[in-house]
């Protein structure tokens, strides 16, 4: 295969259709996240909390999701969502910064699939524990790099693979909130109405759950990440609501319904995927193994989705002469290489990294969600930019939503957001000397400041273990 330049590749992208973009958005939402709920939940919730979360969630993502929609209408010029937002509404830095942690937070999520796989095959295979051993990470690695030669081979035929994929992995799920309903204790649905002291206040219940709602939601902006393959770009918005609203009954429907099958102290102490706990303590192995299939299915179709969405958004933005022109060229039927590579080398390095964290999958849930919300909080932010009278109500809602979870995250990941966001910088710089342009700006040196602060703040709270991973 020969390598292509950026203009061709451009003017003659793969056309996507708005169900195979819909598909997109559900592949990339229903991943690994809704396998882990029950516990996620339990750990943290009883049934009124849980309720609140999900109305708290559900509102925040729809205000986000009807941003992305009319931001794709606004602006049809700007390709790759988020990170373009943020270049638009406040300058080439903290767009880079956008595109940046989009993609780290993808490549992350990523590692979050193999961790529970292997959890999953560890249930009959006690080598692999809890997806954080030894040969648990050497499997995953050949996993990641298989997955690149199917990726690097074409973006179009990745995609309609995981329209396929989509529609499978829905099934268990279903069947999941279906076989939870006919055994649904009502008993101890009521003793897990509103749980103990130990859960704390009902705010703090409510505050403990937002990362993960943040992680099971993530994708709801595929389809705008998409846009240059899309047949028509109407179909942008579409997507991104139809995948939206096909998602949010079944995410709340697996969390309340497992309240009904044992007591939280219990589900919250359930392996993960818990999904598989629930229903094997309500029907027996069987119940265990049927999640557990949908579970790999489901987890390899959205990685499949979240590995293109990465390498598109470093793609567009080298386009854009915001990252490295190396990242802008392709190869074949419209592949971004070299924005793949180093996506594949990425997930590699944090998949290593998950070995010595005390919670694998946790963690790297956790750093997911916490990395995708500054890309959030300025693509909503440009949203309130344009707005003007009404308008303005949907993006002024969804910005102080993101604000609320950057609270509910903590500084602890904020910390190693910066340990990230900082020395990425250099790609920056890269990009900047290739155009002959001055480094920074006055106030781009501020925000620099800012990351490098955040960043040695971070590294000495990891050193001195005020924060752990």
């Amino acid at each position: 295969m020969g390598t292509t330049d950026t203009a061709q590749a451009v003017s003659t992208p793969q056309k996507l259709t708005l169900i195979t973009m819909t598909a997109m958005v559900v592949g990339s939402m229903v991943g690994a996240g809704v396998f882990s709920l029950p516990r996620r939940f339990a750990q943290e919730t009883a049934v009124l909390g849980s309720l609140i979360a999900w109305v708290i969630a559900g509102a925040g993502m729809l205000m986000l999701a009807f941003v992305f929609q009319t931001l794709a209408v606004r602006k049809p010029e700007l390709d790759a969502g988020v990170y373009a937002y943020a270049k638009a509404g406040f300058g080439e830095y903290l767009g880079f910064f956008a595109a940046f942690g989009y993609w780290a937070s993808s490549c992350v999520g990523n590692v979050t699939y193999w961790v529970l796989i292997m959890s999953t095959i560890g249930t009959i295979a006690p080598a692999l524990g809890e997806g954080d051993t030894v040969l648990a990470v050497v499997l995953s690695t050949i996993g990641v790099w298989a997955f690149f030669y199917l990726v690097q081979r074409g973006v179009k035929d990745a995609a309609v693979i995981n329209r396929v994929v989509t529609i499978a992995k829905l099934v268990p799920i279903i069947a999941f909130v279906l076989l939870a309903l006919f055994a649904l204790d009502p008993q101890v649905f009521a003793d897990n109405l509103r749980g103990g002291s130990d859960l704390g206040s009902l705010f703090e219940q409510v505050r403990g759950t937002m990362l993960v709602t943040v992680f099971v939601f993530l994708g709801v902006e595929g389809a705008s990440v998409y846009s240059r393959h899309a047949a028509r770009r109407s179909d942008v918005g579409r997507a991104t609501i139809l995948g939206f609203l096909s998602v949010f009954a079944v995410f709340a429907s697996v969390t309340v319904v497992s309240y009904g099958i044992l007591p939280y102290q219990e589900i919250a102490q359930l392996r993960q995927p818990s999904m598989g706990g629930v229903l094997e303590a309500a029907f027996g192995q069987w119940g265990k193994v049927l999640v557990s299939v949908g579970l790999i299915v489901s987890v390899l179709g959205a990685y499949l989705a979240w590995t293109l969405m990465a390498a598109e958004v470093l793609f567009v933005a080298a386009r854009d002469d915001d990252m490295p022109r190396f990242l802008g060229r392709t190869r074949g039927a419209d592949v971004p290489f070299n924005s793949l590579l180093l996506t594949t080398i990425l997930i590699q390095v944090v998949l290593i990294i998950t070995y010595f964290s005390e919670d694998a999958f946790n963690f790297a849930l956790d750093l997911t969600s916490a990395l995708s919300l500054i890309p959030f909080l300025l693509a909503a932010a440009y949203a309130v930019k344009l707005g003007r009278g009404r308008a303005l109500t949907v993006p002024l809602i969804a910005t102080a939503y993101t604000v609320f979870l950057l609270f509910a995250a903590g500084l602890k990941f904020l910390l190693v957001s910066f340990i990230l966001y900082a020395p990425a910088t250099i790609l920056f710089v890269m990009a900047r000397r290739e155009q002959g342009r001055r480094l920074f700006s006055p106030r781009e040196l501020v925000i620099l400041a800012v990351s490098v602060i955040g960043a040695v703040v971070g590294i000495v709270a990891l050193a001195a273990g005020w924060i752990s991973i």
